[in-house]
């Protein structure tokens, strides 16, 4: 009676009844959505059961370093796709299908690189992972990150090897193989990349900042000569236009040692047969996911990183292309040599270029360009290969120790396993050996467009899930245009190219099963790693409503909130005249690099 005597007779007691429903529904929008409405020290220590909101889930000897900064990350996320892909593959594409077919498949798979980076950005910035297996396998199913995880550390085990292999190659544009062993120039570049990745993020972050800005300027570079020698003012002063997209034409018809195939049927062969190379090309953009778990404030420098990203693709890879098609022909005596270079920097079709219009310097100045190219391509490869086991360790999924950090934040174990796998590069120093490992190259792209279908099956769970749980999305700091229909509309067409890249090995009477192993040895691989999984620990594939969208992500809230007082002071100073760095960077370099 009481009680019922203090609610009815009371106005005090109903505005205390209010106030506490203030508080519930306050204690309630902090629970689930986490807008970190109390105070940073009262947030410090907050706690759920018995786990503090803001414990990452691991020990110490087992944590990264956050010291990647916003221009690091930004520069990694171009700089890790801008390698021989574009400089050299781009000559065996305009060589085998011709420029409408190189323009258009280059133009359509940067569309599907978009879509699929900006997937990536938004689960990247709402809640920062160590890579991709532990997306997969939080929003999905963990068979799902077991298989992508492995799927993806296979290609960049492979990868370091063939870019020291390359580096190598290059070097014997100066100094013949019969002069000195190649053996000794890939030893000094593995010393070179193992020594940059062992002494902490910090370092590597700079080093491919500076060595990733060097490659934007020379792709800048490239970009200009092109449009000049395109315009005839090469000493030749030849002026080109769209000369070669009509003579020798626009598409070329298909024709290998195997087959020929004349007419519309051969043009079209020869266009989907430059998908490969395309997506060799695009191959490493991702690698801001990786970068993630190691950028400080990843609310804001991740979305940054991703944003350029489709500037960046139109510059550096679709008007690159553009021009490049409009120096050199398909039928070029210059390119149909180059193409046999192997990896050297007369194996570019922007050498042919070059050397048509009468500039003779030009090819050594470049071969150094191509030489930090693949350098800086070696370095980042051996970094993304340790993070994604660091990653597997870190998910339960690979041996433990493989998680080990030392007091820089490196897991040592990681890097020395990738870098023994590294050594494959010795296999070249056989020349008869270069043409067996050639063949791992061919087993990268479908390695990486796995990861890209992995990548959108994530995002597309994680979309889901958001709905169903009544996640506002309006709150995050990035939301990937035109979804989900761009992650559905990529999807497909990466499953497509997964299968169809390496058709050509079924056309002729002579079956090419080394080029069909290598090239589709990914999706086997892919779905036994999936399949197995799931049976040997009988998992089950989340629903939306009980994916996990809440564990860290205090943790990184308040990064955030940190990040923004940290901006505050840092425009505080900038009132007051102190100009640093930084604010050169924002303003006059960050849109370019």
């Amino acid at each position: 009676m009481s009680g019922l005597k203090s609610v009815g007779n009371s106005n005090n007691s109903k505005f205390e009844m209010t106030d506490l429903q203030k508080q519930s529904d306050q204690v309630t929008i902090s629970s689930d959505l986490e807008q970190n409405s109390i105070s940073i020290a009262s947030s410090r220590n907050s706690s759920i059961g018995d786990r503090d909101i803001f414990d990452d889930g691991k020990t110490e000897g087992f944590r990264l370093k956050k010291n990647l900064k916003a221009r690091h990350v930004s520069m990694i996320a171009i700089g890790g796709s801008l390698g021989t892909g574009l400089l050299i593959g781009t000559g065996t594409s305009l060589a085998a299908a011709g420029p409408g077919s190189l323009f258009i498949t280059y133009s359509f798979v940067g569309v599907l690189v978009f879509f699929t980076m900006s997937c990536l950005g938004e689960m990247a910035a709402f809640i920062p992972l160590d890579g991709f297996t532990s997306y997969a396998s939080r929003y999905v199913d963990p068979a799902l990150g077991f298989a992508v995880g492995y799927s993806y550390l296979c290609k960049y085990l492979i990868l370091p090897a063939n870019q020291l292999t390359a580096g190598a190659m290059v070097v014997q544009y100066w100094v013949d193989r019969d002069t000195l062993n190649p053996g000794v120039f890939i030893t000094i570049f593995l010393i070179l990349i193992v020594t940059i990745n062992i002494f902490g993020v910090k370092i590597f972050g700079e080093f491919e900042f500076w060595l990733s800005s060097f490659k934007v300027l020379v792709m800048l570079g490239l970009i200009l000569l092109m449009f000049i020698i395109m315009l005839g003012g090469g000493p030749n002063h030849d002026r080109l236009g769209f000369r070669y997209w009509r003579d020798p034409g626009s598409f070329k018809p298909y024709s290998s040692s195997i087959i020929s195939i004349s007419g519309s049927t051969g043009k079209f062969v020869s266009f989907t047969s430059c998908f490969v190379y395309a997506l060799f090309c695009y191959l490493g953009i991702e690698l801001t996911g990786i970068v993630a778990a190691e950028a400080q404030n990843p609310r804001k420098n991740i979305p940054k990183a991703i944003k350029l990203t489709m500037y960046r693709i139109i510059i550096f890879y679709v008007i690159t292309i553009l021009l490049l098609t409009m120096c050199v022909a398909y039928n070029d005596p210059l390119l149909l040599k180059a193409t046999g270079q192997s990896t050297s920097a007369a194996a570019s079709p922007f050498v042919v270029a070059i050397e048509n219009s009468g500039i003779n310097i030009l090819p050594h100045i470049f071969n150094v360009c191509v030489l930090a190219f693949v350098l800086s391509a070696a370095n980042s490869d051996l970094y993304v290969a340790s993070r994604s086991l660091y990653s597997l360790a870190i998910d339960n999924k690979a041996p433990k120790f493989f998680g080990k950090t030392n007091k820089w934040g490196i897991p040592y174990w990681s890097l020395a396993f990738s870098t023994a796998f590294s050594c494959l590069a010795y296999m070249n120093v056989s020349s008869s050996a270069s043409n067996v490992f050639n063949y791992f190259v061919n087993a990268v792209s479908i390695f990486g467009v796995i990861s890209w279908i992995c990548i959108l099956v994530t995002y597309i769970h994680f979309d889901k899930a958001c709905k169903a749980q009544g996640m506002d999305k309006s709150n995050f700091t990035y939301v990937a245009p035109w979804q989900p229909y761009g992650a559905y509309f990529a999807l497909f067409f990466c499953c497509v190219l997964a299968l169809v890249k390496n058709f050509t090995v079924f056309l002729g009477g002579q079956f090419d099963y080394k080029n069909f192993i290598t090239g589709y040895i990914g999706i086997p691989v892919f779905f036994i790693c999936f399949v197995g999984y799931k049976i040997v620990y009988k998992t089950k594939t989340h629903r939306p409503e009980e994916v996990d969208l809440v564990t860290l992500k205090a943790l990184i809230d308040q990064e955030e909130e940190d990040g923004k007082i940290e901006d505050a002071e840092r425009e505080e100073r900038l009132k007051n005249g102190n100009k640093d760095w930084a604010w050169f960077y924002d303003r006059f370099l960050g849109k370019i690099f």
